[in-house]
Formats: C-alpha cells, structure tokens, sequence
C-alpha cells in the first residue's frame, strides 16, 4: 500500500449520490400500519372485508379479491355456526352431543387441508392459506341451507319435510361447489382441472350429506 498517502482528492470532481436523508416524506396516510389506529376501527374494516367476500360468494365470479385479501375468520365463523347446529342430533343419542362438534370442526378443516395439498400437488399457483379461505367461505351456501333446514325440521319430519330439505340442499351444495371452483379452477393447469374439481364436489358432498341426514334429537 505504498503511496497511497500521496493519493488526493481534487475538490472539482463532484460527488455523486444523494447521502442525505429526507425528513417527513412519508404521510400518515402512506403508512399501512395501523398501530395508533383505534380498535374501532380496525374490526369495522375487518367486518367489512369479510361481509365483502360473502358476497363474492353468494354472488361468485371470477374474481381475485378471496385470493388476493384472505383470511380465515369468515371461514371459521361458518365452520363453528354449522358445528352448532349440526349439534345435537339423533346420530349422538347415547351422550351429550359434544363429539359431534369436533367432528364436523375436524371434518371440514381436515378436509379443507387435503384439498389444498392436492392443489398444489397438481401445480396449482394459488398459495395454502389462499385455497383455505376460499373453502371455508364457499362453506356459506351450505350454512344458509342447514338453518333453513332447521327452520323447516320445526314444522315436522314427514315425506314433505324432507322433500323441501332435499331440495334446499341439492341447490345449496350446487352453489358451493360452483363458487369454490370459480375461483380455484383458474389457478390449475388446463389439463389437471378435474383433479381438482372432484375432491372439491366430495369436500360439499360430504357436508350436504350430513345437513341432509340430520334430525333432531
């Protein structure tokens, strides 16, 4: 390193770059953190995001907002309303009704999970949490149809009872396995959409079957 002492600098070479840092650039606004935000607020936008993707639901389309701004509270209000009210039937005479919970919890969760590794198995493109949000909120059709079973299991439990429960869950089930794959169908390979599609139509299937077969206890 000898010499390098004898290096200098001119003082007519400019220096290039900018080195300073800009105070204030940033408005509130521009910042996404939401720390000083009230909680108020927070759940109000929160509510309303998922009020939103019940009706990209009810009213599917291809649409990217359920891939784009998921998340999992929609799906596990749904999952624990349709547990509830699958509680309590003549399937679990001999105890309390208590295993059936979990059982429907486990039920849709478990094979929730199943479909999404099968999706991405296949080379689907959307990410895990993405496939679970939307089949948990395309739960939702189904959820109506077991409250409106309900509904009619209070008028009685004849042949025409169960004609109306038939119906409703034919088309409540339709409209599940529509919308879930209306939004994942895009996310496949061309030549793979019906692996994907038929683990979805036994995931309702399976679901509708049990608001079909329920009777109150």
């Amino acid at each position: 390193f000898a010499g390098l002492a004898d290096v200098s600098i001119s003082e007519e070479i400019p220096v290039e770059g900018q080195i300073t840092v800009p105070v204030g650039s940033h408005s509130p606004d521009e910042d996404g953190s939401t720390l000083d935000e009230p909680v108020r607020e927070t759940i109000m936008r929160d509510l309303k995001a998922v009020g939103k993707k019940f009706v990209h639901v009810l009213y599917p389309r291809k649409s990217s907002t359920l891939l784009r701004d998921w998340d999992l509270w929609g799906p596990l209000v749904l999952c624990v309303s349709l547990a509830l009210m699958l509680q309590g039937g003549s399937a679990d005479s001999k105890d309390d009704g208590g295993p059936q919970f979990a059982e429907v919890f486990v039920i849709i969760w478990f094979g929730a999970v199943v479909i999404t590794l099968n999706s991405k198995l296949l080379g689907g493109t959307i990410s895990f949490f993405q496939s679970l949000c939307v089949l948990g909120y395309c739960v939702l059709p189904l959820t109506v149809g077991m409250l409106v079973c309900r509904l009619v299991l209070l008028a009685g439990s004849g042949t025409i009872s169960f004609i109306i429960r038939l119906v409703v869950v034919l088309a409540m089930f339709a409209w599940s396995t529509l919308a879930s794959t209306a939004f994942l169908a895009d996310s496949q390979p061309p030549n793979r959409k019906a692996l994907v599609v038929y683990p979805i139509f036994l995931f309702y299937f399976v679901i509708s079957w049990m608001i079909l077969t329920f009777t109150p206890q």
